[in-house]
């Protein structure tokens, strides 16, 4: 498992608008704009994994967060929700004053929107495994899917019927994707 933290992200100037970047292999890459429903899906997300974690402190959520996943090859990656266990940042460790939190997530939420390229979110999902996530979901609004990755090789596709569960990063989650999906 990756320790807790990782060494500091190099320091960049900001850009002259509130864009929102990642940095890829050391170049910042703009993000195109999230869409109404890609934003509210992620609220949503947070909103039902909430009263779970109150009920079971197992650690943070954080939406739209830059994490600083591959220091050596300077990767920030920004999900748009990740839950990141207090095993890998305690709870009592203070949140660091930096753009990217040098924390590898637990768990990625990925909402897919009509603009991003497959290559790109095959792309975050490899570096997201090399770095230690252990878990990434997929969302596909329009389609109403939900890709569960244990793996890069290992996926389940669940769909508006099914119900997701955290698997090992939250045992007993339970969430039925109608719900999620009424967004839509």
């Amino acid at each position: 498992m990756p320790e807790a933290t990782l060494s500091p992200p190099t320091v960049r100037p900001p850009a002259d608008d509130d864009a929102l970047y990642e940095i890829v292999r050391g170049r910042r890459v703009e993000l195109p704009p999230t869409g109404a429903i890609e934003t509210v899906l992620a609220t949503m997300l947070t909103r039902l994994i909430g009263p779970y974690l109150d009920a079971n402190p197992l650690g943070r959520l954080a939406g739209e967060t830059l994490f600083l996943i591959d220091p050596v090859a300077d990767i920030q990656r920004r999900p748009d929700l990740a839950f990141v266990s207090y095993q890998r940042w305690p709870r009592e460790q203070r949140l660091p004053p930096t753009n990217a939190w040098g924390v590898v997530p637990d768990l990625v939420v990925e909402v897919v929107s009509p603009s991003s390229a497959a290559v790109e979110v095959l792309d975050k999902l490899q570096e997201y495994f090399r770095a230690g996530v252990r878990l990434v979901w997929v969302v596909y609004p329009v389609q109403e899917q939900f890709y569960v990755y244990d793996s890069p090789i290992s996926v389940r596709v669940l769909q508006r019927a099914d119900v997701l569960d955290g698997g090992a990063v939250l045992p007993d989650l339970r969430l039925p994707l109608a719900k999620l999906f009424e967004v839509g």
